[in-house]
């Protein structure tokens, strides 16, 4: 009996590339308006120094940080809805390990770093929309 492996994908293999990034001292309304210009739902926030952390706003961080709670737009930074630290998968990841751990943290997506940058974002509908996985 021979078995057929089917060979390893990786997050590299199916993210989409390239990040788009934001200061964390922009403004709701800057962010709001970057998303809307480059269709995505979420923005990197910049690393203030080489030791700081990434962080992450998203669609539903704008949702809860101003429109729920009744603030305006251009009074809320960025910095004040985002979350840090982001949490980052390897490139060389297994999807079944990245679809696992993106489930269990209980997000909807994670930027993939190589050799200590971001190179893209896979989510978990990526994984199914996005692909020929299914």
């Amino acid at each position: 009996m021979t078995s057929t492996k089917t060979p390893i994908v990786r997050a590299k293999d199916v993210m989409n590339k390239g990040i788009v990034s934001i200061n964390g001292m922009a403004t709701a309304k800057e962010a709001g308006a970057k998303m809307r210009a480059e269709q995505i739902s979420s923005l990197i926030v910049e690393k203030r120094h080489a030791d700081d952390a990434w962080g992450i706003v998203a669609v539903q961080d704008l949702i809860k940080g101003v429109i729920i709670s009744g603030r305006s737009s251009v009074e809320v930074n960025v910095y004040e809805i985002m979350t840090k630290p982001v949490i980052t998968v390897p490139a060389d990841m297994d999807i079944r390990y990245v679809a696992r751990l993106i489930h269990r943290a209980g997000i909807r997506r994670a930027p993939v770093q190589e050799q200590g940058e971001l190179i893209g974002m896979i989510s978990l509908s990526s994984l199914i929309l996005d692909n020929d996985l299914f």
